[in-house]
């Protein structure tokens, strides 16, 4: 309390606790960035700092309110997780990415309820332990990869693409390990229930998300500006949070599904970049919050635990990436490249251990081991990752040749789509209509009947209006399911075209039929007895078969237009604004886009004169300057500052190019702004300038500077001609570096 004129300010303890832990953080995570660490482990020290281990640092006063904003911090953080999600990543990252990361997660998370049983922890510490080793750091890697100068390299889109994989992977871990603490049991039927159940709930809300949210964001665009876009995101990931809870998930996933569905929208980028500064800070309460968990007294009992799971985790995740990326038809290299940036525990690491802490399953001590070998995986990171290209050649020494010879011939093309049945091939379509028809069932039964017996006081009435309303909704979907043509016409139902069809084909048609009978009880299920719902069923079926499918057929079409235009609305934006690039290049070869610096030696020369394919093996493929894109530029194109150009070569000729191109040069890295200016030279005796041109002198590489006058003979010319010779009693006026123009007289 201060007092101010006779009266008592109170300034509330979150406030006090929240200047404290911003305050400590600022300076540790400065000393962090001068001495090149990751930001995060500032964070963790922070935290540690300002809780009850240390004394001599202002502490927290009031840990609940902080937890508030931890858990606020974990919201954020998810939704931001989510911005940089989309499904659609998740579809195109390949068979590769899928692979290996479900070979090391499967592996890690064996792997660490082993370890767990082995120090004699009890099953859920182990559980979880196997848990918190699954996922890799996002976080971790990125900033490793900057650092480094390796985006550009082959592995790291395959790095990405694992990564991806793994965020959607860590959700589940989030939702079944809430289900096995809370039902402290570990039972197989119970897992595969909440998993359908987690898989029907993901798949309505993503489909209720791609046909609303877009349209929504469409016709709100022209009111939006940054300060509404935050307001408005944030909006929705809260109200998806709250349905997530509702419906007993993690407050988590919610934000996480709602990130990734405005991913799918051209606003996602927008969105994202305006909630950065939001995120950076309730991520930096998060992180601060788990340092305040360090407990040293339980390092100090449980440093060979540490020790151990530290070793095991690198090695873990080395060996068991290193063999899904060699599985999924990997290049020896690139898998290896591959483990080794993939061998650390970060942000997802420290949530399940918050998750276990605040539902009171799992010792106090894992939190705290947790956060210890996050922070070792963590400073040994780039390390690995640099010497990656070491290890693969100690291998490329010790392996057998017929092995390097069958480990190199892996491409890490993805095989051609084998020819699958039909039936196969309608499976997507009729699992989506399906969870349709059945979230429409339950939420008919949930929110309308009890809404319409309070209405009408007669549950008959209400269970029949009910029925009336969710088979009205749920038939174009139902006649999605039974047919597997887009339109009537296309529709076979007469006896001599089913004595035409194939084998597969009858049976799928069947199989359908069936399904969409199915579907149809369980609408009437939810309102009436077994029997009345057969004859319903029956009834209803035979009814739907007279009437046709002309008008079901119309409006599905509509909905599913609706659907796809939403779902595409992004890339279609992007066809139009952003710049396309090939994706597949020969051989070891990949496609790297780079950008000119405006200090680089390459400006203002043709490509004949800086000798790209001779000097460094590199093919240019485009040019793009502004809006203008020049494709197979010509030799004597030249390149100027801010040009972004697209090469193919391997990583170490992709590398040493950025190193020119990206980058400040020689001639250019000493000039200093306050050498630089206008000096004249006078051109008398042997001066060797004497009787050449003046773009032949070389005065402008000589210099750093230009010829900006002339005077002959009392006559003065502003801006020569580079062609211009220099004669005998000419002074020259240049603008250049005058420690260097010195040097010309």
């Amino acid at each position: 309390m201060v007092k101010s004129g006779g009266f008592i300010l109170h300034l509330p303890t979150l406030i006090t606790d929240l200047g404290i832990i911003l305050a400590v953080a600022g300076i540790v995570t400065l000393l962090f960035k001068k001495i090149g660490q990751p930001v995060v482990l500032g964070y963790l020290l922070a935290g540690f700092l300002v809780g009850p281990e240390v004394s001599f640092f202002p502490t927290v006063q009031n840990n609940e309110e902080i937890k508030i904003w931890a858990e606020i911090g974990v919201i954020i953080l998810l939704f931001g997780l989510g911005l940089e999600f989309s499904f659609k990543k998740l579809a195109s990252v390949g068979r590769g990415a899928s692979i290996t990361a479900v070979t090391e997660v499967l592996f890690m998370l064996g792997l660490g309820y082993l370890l767990g049983q082995g120090f004699g922890w009890n099953t859920m510490d182990s559980i979880f332990l196997g848990g918190i080793l699954a996922i890799s750091s996002t976080t971790i890697i990125i900033r490793a990869f900057d650092e480094l100068g390796f985006r550009q390299r082959r592995f790291v889109t395959l790095v990405f693409g694992v990564l991806i994989v793994e965020d959607l992977v860590a959700i589940l871990l989030l939702v079944l390990l809430s289900t096995i603490a809370v039902s402290n049991t570990f039972e197989g039927t119970q897992l595969l229930t909440s998993a359908a159940k987690l898989a029907f709930f993901l798949t309505l809300w993503f489909l209720g998300g791609i046909f609303i949210v877009p349209w929504f964001l469409r016709k709100t665009r022209p009111l939006m500006n940054e300060e509404t876009s935050l307001v408005v995101s944030l909006a929705m990931c809260l109200l998806m949070v709250l349905l997530a809870t509702k419906s007993g998930f993690s407050p988590a996933l919610g934000a996480f599904i709602m990130g990734s569905i405005l991913a799918e929208t051209p606003d996602g980028a927008k969105i994202e970049h305006t909630l950065k500064s939001v995120k950076d800070l309730f991520a930096a309460v998060f992180f601060v919050s788990v340092g305040m968990l360090i407990d040293l007294g339980a390092l100090k009992e449980h440093w060979f635990a540490v020790s151990i799971i530290t070793i095991a985790t690198i090695f873990g995740k080395l060996f068991s990436s290193t063999l899904g990326a060699l599985i999924s038809g990997q290049s020896l290299r690139v898998s290896l490249q591959t483990g080794m940036s993939l061998a650390q525990i970060g942000e997802f690491s420290f949530i399940i251990a918050t998750l276990g802490l605040t539902l009171k399953v799992t010792s106090d001590f894992l939190y705290p081991v947790a956060v210890a070998v996050s922070a070792i995986t963590t400073l040994t990171t780039p390390y690995l990752i640099r010497s990656s290209d070491s290890a693969y050649a100690w291998f490329e020494k010790k392996l057998p040749a017929e092995w390097l010879g069958r480990l190199r011939s892996n491409s890490g093309l993805e095989d051609p789509q084998s020819q699958s049945s039909n039936l196969i091939k309608e499976m997507p379509r009729v699992f989506l209509n399906s969870v349709i028809v059945v979230g429409i069932a339950l939420a008919s039964s949930t929110w309308l009947q009890p809404f319409l017996i309070m209405e009408t006081q007669s549950e008959p009435v209400a269970d029949l209006i009910s029925i009336i309303v969710a088979m009205f909704l749920s038939l174009p979907s139902l006649w999605a399911i039974f047919s597997k043509a887009r339109s009537v016409d296309g529709l076979m139902l007469r006896i001599e075209d089913v004595k035409q069809m194939s084998y597969q084909s009858v049976l799928g048609l069947f199989g359908r039929a069936l399904l969409a009978i199915f579907l149809l009880g369980f609408i009437v299920a939810q309102f009436t007895s077994a029997f009345v719902t057969f004859i319903s069923a029956a009834g209803l079926s035979i009814l739907a078969a007279l009437l046709g499918f002309k008008n079901f057929s119309k409006t599905y079409g509509w909905f599913e237009a609706q659907f796809l235009s939403h779902l595409n609305e992004k890339d279609k934006a992007r066809v139009t604004s952003e710049k396309e690039y090939p994706i597949l290049a020969p051989w070891d070869a990949h496609l790297a886009t780079l950008d000119v610096h405006p200090n680089s030696s390459v400006v203002g020369r043709k490509l004949s004169e800086i000798g790209i394919r001779e000097s460094y093996g590199v093919t240019v493929a485009m040019i793009e300057r502004g809006s203008q894109k020049i494709l197979a530029p010509r030799r004597d194109d030249i390149l100027m500052a801010f040009d972004r150009v697209s090469v193919i070569g391997n990583d170490d000729q992709v590398s040493n190019f950025k190193d020119i191109i990206s980058k400040n040069s020689d001639l250019n890295a000493g000039a200093n702004i306050t050498n630089y200016g206008l000096k004249s030279v006078f051109m008398a005796g042997a001066n060797p300038f004497i009787g050449k041109s003046i773009r032949e002198s070389g005065i402008r590489e000589t210099t750093d500077g230009l010829v900006v006058g002339l005077e002959r003979a009392g006559q003065r010319i502003l801006n020569p001609d580079a062609s211009v010779s220099i004669l005998d009693g000419d002074l020259l006026w240049i603008v250049g570096n005058t420690e260097k123009i010195k040097l010309l007289k």
